[in-house]
């Protein structure tokens, strides 16, 4: 058993690309090594901004070999009448490259057929991996690839070396202008090579010893960590560690050496998130912070050298962050020496949101319109106490005002963040900066959703006011593209509903923002626009609940019961998962889902059911009993509906069950009787609406 090692050395990678490309050099070669049938105890990937590698351990030297039966044509298409070989038969036999008499009759469940038997697999694992190893790496995908000198080759950055070792020998190939070899190349400075390795083995002690490097990402975000929180408690502080900033640091240096900075404390005074996106932004550094969680004048970055000066090493990251920092000072001071936020909101009349569909100004205007909407029409299942209409309105028609700020034109990624700072300074109400604040959230599927039911307010009439704006220009995403991210937003919108219990018609919302617009030069009308929408919010809410956990057939049966009030789809959806683990759940189904299809095809063909019967003409003891237990729900089925209380509702449905099987038993539905028949119906569009309203029993697959 032998020992693999790859590594692919170029000039430096953006760290972004290290995760996925390590990613898909461990899964092809993976498949690679497996569909070759070359065996193997251990696989793993690794990379530094300078190379990839990929070491597999305990490789079988040559690939294993099977015997595999493969069936052609059907015994009468390979032979004639005189027991000739047709063409089919020789054409079977050619592609399999054995000789026709090596073939042989299989019976099988469709009849005989002709077949073989071929021995695949096998061969010598070097000749194996010098085929495989440069198809995998020309295959790697990247966000952007580039070509180098005259070459028509293509690769992440310029190939510069490739170290391809089984064992003690090198796995002959060339990519591009490249051609393997046993040498790598070390750290610039502490370990530049080249270095010869002798065997694939020695791969990981070559790297740390002789190259200077640690070739492990999780092993250099181990170091920084230690390393700078052992810095941190110094200055009886701990870092704030952002997890994307970590990863991205430990992607840009193969040796890293955390170093403590500081800054004047007078700097202090700009407020926290500033500071923070200043060194995290800019510098690529962390800031610290004391007990209380109070920002510290202290820095951690992080070198890919060990200096042979780190005081002068220090003073540069310093004297360049301090210029950073009186930048945002600068910002901060001139923003607050404004006349308030409503200085800002003439300005936005010149900031453009979409060309067709005005400017921010009049975008504040729209949203400030649908935070009275909501503040009018939502409600809240939880606890929490919703904003006043007044300061919703507020919220909204501030929410874009920072966008012309300083602090915002220097740092975008603060925009909304900024903006609920300063209106805590000039004096508005928490609840208006909360709104202001939380605007942007959530920023995706793992982002939070707003804290306070104002930033919801804002947030959902944000996302609806884009949604209808962009569905009405014809701006709808398709499966590839979607750059106004509308698929985010539509999302955005579900979970806040969903998260903090708001209830509310999102159809209704949908409408409201249309109208908002005025009369414009739509491209999609609205009345046609909005059905699209709907459409298109309930496919991304029915995905949200999906990738939740809840199955696909139990989502849609209770989305096709009503969509438009998120938190009661969801809350229905629940109920039903919890129902559908019943013992009788599937006799339950296949009773209501025959009521649900009557219905169904009656409705098709227009018998205009009413769902009022007439007691008289049920002369049935079946029909009379169904009729006498759904009048005894029917107040008890409101009363638990207008409770949101789900689960008690589809327990009601299992008390009435054996009325709706006694009742298909032993009535005919569809008797001559044509006002006996309709009455019939009727009863049973009754039960249906019930139904309806918890589940689309016809949906379910049982």
């Amino acid at each position: 058993m032998l020992s693999f090692v790859l590594e692919i050395g170029c000039e430096e990678l953006p760290a972004r690309f290290l995760a996925n490309a390590e990613k898909e050099l461990a899964e092809r070669f993976s498949a690679a090594l497996g569909e070759a049938g070359l065996a193997f105890s251990g696989l793993l990937s690794c990379s530094t901004p300078r190379r990839l590698a990929l070491h597999v351990s305990q490789m079988s030297e040559a690939a294993l070999t099977r015997e595999e039966v493969i069936t052609g044509p059907p015994v009468k298409a390979a032979f004639d009448v005189g027991g000739r070989p047709t063409r089919a038969a020789e054409g079977f036999a050619k592609t399999q490259g054995v000789p026709l008499e090596e073939s042989f009759t299989l019976e099988t469940e469709k009849g005989p057929y002709l077949a073989v038997r071929k021995t695949l697999g096998g061969g010598d694992a070097l000749d194996i991996l010098a085929a495989v190893c440069p198809a995998i790496i020309g295959a790697l995908p990247f966000p952007k690839r580039m070509r180098w000198g005259g070459g028509d080759y293509t690769f992440a950055r310029p190939l510069r070396w490739i170290m391809a070792l089984l064992g003690d020998e090198i796995v002959p190939f060339s990519v591009g202008k490249v051609s393997s070899g046993r040498e790598s190349y070390g750290h610039r400075v502490h370990g530049p090579g080249p270095f010869a390795l002798d065997n694939a083995a020695g791969y990981f002690s070559l790297m740390e010893q002789q190259c200077g490097i640690v070739i492990a990402g999780e092993e250099r975000r181990r170091i920084i960590r230690e390393r700078g929180a052992a810095l941190a408690a110094e200055k009886r502080g701990a870092i704030i560690w952002k997890e994307s900033l970590l990863e991205e640091v430990q992607g840009l240096c193969e040796r890293p050496v955390p170093i403590l900075g500081g800054f004047a404390p007078e700097f202090l005074e700009v407020p926290r998130e500033v500071l923070l996106t200043s060194m995290e932004s800019h510098q690529k550094s962390f800031g610290l912070e004391d007990e209380q969680g109070r920002l510290l004048p202290y820095f951690l970055t992080v070198l890919n050298i060990d200096p042979e000066d780190p005081a002068l090493v220090r003073k540069g990251w310093e004297r360049v962050l301090r210029a950073r920092l009186e930048d945002a000072r600068f910002f901060w001071k001139s923003d607050l020496a404004c006349e308030g936020m409503d200085s800002w909101l003439t300005a936005l009349d010149s900031v453009i949101f979409l060309a067709p569909l005005g400017s921010m100004g009049d975008k504040t205007r729209r949203i400030e319109r649908l935070c009275g909407w909501l503040a009018d029409n939502a409600r809240c299942n939880t606890q929490e106490a919703l904003p006043s209409k007044d300061e919703a309105m507020r919220a909204g028609r501030l929410s874009k005002a920072d966008l012309v700020s300083e602090m915002v034109k220097e740092f975008d990624s603060l925009q909304g963040i900024m903006g609920g700072i300063y209106a805590s300074r000039f004096g508005e109400s928490q609840s208006v900066a909360d709104g202001i604040a939380e605007q942007y959230l959530p920023a995706g599927p793992d982002s939070p959703v707003p804290f306070s039911l104002c930033g919801a307010f804002v947030s959902i009439a944000d996302k609806a006011d884009t949604l209808a704006g962009c569905f009405g220009l014809g701006m709808i995403p398709t499966g590839t593209a979607d750059p106004y991210a509308l698929r985010r937003a539509a999302l955005g919108i579900a979970r806040i509903a969903q998260e903090k219990g708001l209830r509310f018609n999102v159809a209704a919302l949908f409408a409201q923002a249309m109208e908002a617009y005025g009369q414009r030069d739509w491209k999609i009308l609205p009345e046609q626009a909005l059905p699209r929408l709907r459409e298109f919010f309930a496919l991304r809410l029915k995905n949200h609940l999906i990738s939740g956990g809840a199955e696909t057939l139990l989502t849609e049966a209770a989305l096709q019961a009503g969509s438009d009030e998120v938190w009661a789809a969801s809350a229905r959806l629940e109920a039903l998962t919890a129902f559908s683990r019943t013992p009788d759940f599937a006799d339950s189904v296949l009773t209501f889902k025959r009521a649900a299809n009557i219905i169904r095809k009656q409705g098709e063909e227009s018998t205009g059911l009413t769902g009022l019967y007439l007691a008289e003409l049920l002369s049935d003891p079946a029909e009379q009993a169904l009729a006498r237990e759904l009048e005894r729900m029917a107040p008890l089925f409101d009363e638990l509906w207008k409770a949101d209380r789900y689960a008690e509702l589809f327990a009601l449905l299992r008390e009435l069950r054996p009325f709706v099987d006694a009742f298909f038993t032993q009535v005919m539905v569809m008797c001559e009787d044509e006002a006996v028949r309709a009455n019939r119906l009727n009863l049973l569009q009754a039960l249906v609406k019930r139904l309806g309203s918890l589940a689309d029993f016809a949906a379910l697959q049982i």
